[in-house]
């Protein structure tokens, strides 16, 4: 197998989450994903104690970038708060017109394993749409929204939503109408400046 200067943990992973993304968990075995990482299963296992904890760390080199990407689109985008978060939503459409797209990563993994409330990945992919709603009701209260809470909570609603529709109908329109819902209910609590 040929040497790289990339860490064998970083291959397997990259390796795990490039075949989990585009198959599935139940559809990838763990000597696909060796002979993606090129190398053996003796030395995946090493590194990763079973196929449970490769799927945990599939999701958690997830985490931070996908954090980090709607944290930017929302940077990125003009107007107000309602605007920037209607951006996330035509970013993540655009990103669904790519024919390689196959929906959230975190929503995926949690159908594959909802009969395993306990399963690792479970807990990573909860906690990851956890601090994307902390950090919705962060950006609301600096507005001086009242209940960026509440506000946040339904915009994750909206988003997880759009996932499911586009994934179902395999039109990203969807997710802009949920962005546009999304603007709207921001709008209409914003305090008067």
């Amino acid at each position: 197998m040929p040497k790289t200067s990339v860490p064998t943990r970083t291959r397997i992973v990259a390796a795990a989450s490039s075949l989990f993304y585009g198959q599935g968990i139940r559809g990838v075995s763990v000597d696909a994903v060796a002979e993606k990482a090129g190398v053996t299963k003796r030395t995946l296992y090493y590194h990763f104690a079973s196929k449970d904890d490769l799927v945990a760390a599939y999701l958690e080199a997830r985490d931070q970038p996908n954090l980090v990407l709607f944290q930017r689109w929302f940077a990125e985008a003009d107007g107000g708060v309602a605007s920037k978060v209607r951006a996330i939503f035509e970013n993540l459409a655009r990103s669904a017109r790519h024919p390689r797209w196959k929906g959230c990563g975190f929503l995926r993994t949690s159908a594959e394993l909802a009969n395993l409330p306990g399963h690792p990945a479970m807990k990573i992919g909860a906690a990851h749409k956890k601090r994307f709603e902390a950090w919705l009701r962060q950006t609301f209260e600096a507005e001086g929204i009242q209940d960026g809470s509440g506000l946040a909570r339904q915009v994750v609603l909206l988003l997880d939503g759009s996932f499911a529709v586009v994934l179902l109908h395999r039109d990203p329109s969807y997710m802009e109408t949920a962005g546009q819902a999304a603007f709207t209910l921001i709008e209409a609590v914003l305090p008067a400046r």
